[in-house]
């Protein structure tokens, strides 16, 4: 079945003015990440799949970094901070002019809501409710707010834990937070809330009583509790990120990559992985990486903004940084590094081995304890490396360099020239033997 377009415009203000003091961090909570992104941007990405008209992020004194991570979309400030209600109320000249439609409210904190479960909360409201709630059945209800329906299903009124009767608390459908409101009725049914509590807040559930009070029907959507997780702690983060990651594990083996361990693999929210491809175990991946079909990532690999293409064999114990591209059948093996470095069809770096700033031709081979000596404690340089190179064990180029087609560079050089196409150089010292004296050494140290 289709999913469900709305028919009328749609605007989403995300609540991400908290301080989340509980995280004992100088980051906004909202910027922490999971999966290699800031929390508030997995949930952006799914109010940006319903295409609405606006989307206003409210946020608190301390907001710069958050007004920086949400845009282009538009930001509210709300100082000093007077509950769910006045954030959404401060939201309100940043909607001048949406009056018909539908307003989702959401929260920054709790980036796991479906677009299915939104498409559902919008297909209610148009139905010809004002206010939609999502309710959720947890396994444990604990303290959480409580919804009330009436004999037909409709949202009767919420009722919070510490004011609810035990006929209510008994109620096992709960308060999830998320709500789709009626856009021509919003800034009238604000209006309507008070402040009249313990903590002198405006508390944005109490726009159920405002608009039964107006003769508006309420409703609920239910989704699974998964969708509601709130993150407040550390504790909570980690549980947000398991859940992330099991989802994008599942999602690269139905789209038939083979994780040999899955539980051990770290993927990140934009990972690319091909038909095909066989990840080993503890292998981790940042942001930016695209690998193509046919690829064996070999275990305890870690790959950040790289590229690998078809047939290539990455680790054990590999590092590609951004920038790295890895060719057709080309070879990355164990303890070799490569940055802003691309290796050509067939090339090959199998062990102990800093690529950086560096382009090797198809076909080159790279021994051993090679490095590309880039950075001159000033700027960075690059070494161009041809088709059909041997580059020996324990060479050291020093760029700028290059060394052309076909040449071979012997083991142990220190390459400061470039090298011609087909030439063989050699640069080291020369060596000297002087007899005896090992023994002599030795039988000095006896004495």
């Amino acid at each position: 079945m289709n999913a469900y377009q709305p028919s009328q415009p749609v605007a989403a203000v995300i609540l991400a003015a908290g301080k989340g003091t509980r995280m004992k961090s100088d980051l906004p909570k909202v910027l922490h990440p999971i999966a290699g992104r800031p929390m508030i941007r997995h949930l952006l990405a799914t109010v940006e799949a319903l295409t609405p008209a606006r989307i206003v992020v409210v946020t608190g004194r301390e907001g710069e970094a958050v007004a920086q991570a949400v845009a282009p979309h538009a930001t509210a400030l709300q100082d000093p901070p007077l509950g769910t209600g006045h954030a959404v109320m401060a939201a309100l000249p940043a909607l001048e002019g949406f009056n018909r439609g539908t307003v989702l409210t959401l929260a920054g904190g709790d980036p796991f809501v479906s677009e299915a479960t939104l498409r559902a909360m919008l297909a209610k409201r148009e139905a010809g409710a004002a206010v939609v709630v999502v309710g959720f059945r947890p396994a444990d209800p604990a303290r959480y707010g409580r919804l009330v329906t009436d004999a037909a299903g409709g949202l009767d009124r919420i009722v919070e834990f510490a004011d609810a009767s035990p006929e209510e608390r008994a109620i096992n459908l709960c308060n999830g937070g998320y709500m789709a409101i009626d856009a021509a009725l919003l800034k009238g049914m604000l209006g309507a809330i008070g402040n009249d509590n313990a903590k002198g807040e405006y508390y944005l559930t109490d726009i159920v009583a405002a608009a039964k009070a107006r003769g508006q029907s309420c409703a609920v959507v239910e989704c699974p509790e998964a969708e509601v997780m709130g993150i407040d702690t550390r504790m909570d983060l980690a549980a947000a990120e398991k859940i992330a990651q099991q989802a994008l594990r599942r999602r690269a083996m139905e789209n038939g990559a083979t994780l040999t361990d899955p539980d051990s693999v770290h993927l990140c929210w934009d990972t690319k992985l091909g038909r095909d491809v066989t990840i080993g175990p503890f292998c981790v991946f940042g942001p930016g990486v695209t690998v193509a079909d046919k690829v064996d990532i070999r275990a305890f690999s870690h790959l950040e903004g790289a590229t690998v293409e078809s047939g290539a064999i990455v680790g054990p114990y590999a590092r590609l940084r951004p920038g790295a591209v890895i060719g057709p059948d080309a070879h990355v093996g164990n303890f070799v590094e490569v940055k802003n470095a691309s290796l050509g069809k067939g090339a090959k770096a199998n062990h102990l081995t800093y690529l950086g700033d560096a382009s090797i031709g198809a076909g080159s081979n790279i021994g051993a304890g090679t490095i590309t000596c880039n950075y001159d404690g000033f700027a960075k340089h690059r070494t161009e490396i041809g088709a059909g190179v041997f580059i020996g064990s324990n060479s050291a180029l020093v760029a700028p360099v290059s060394v052309g087609d076909g040449a071979m560079v012997a083991a142990g050089s220190t390459i400061t020239k470039d090298v011609p196409a087909d030439a063989l150089s050699v640069a080291r010292g020369k060596q000297t033997d002087i007899a005896g004296a090992a023994k002599r050494f030795r039988d000095k140290r006896k004495k």
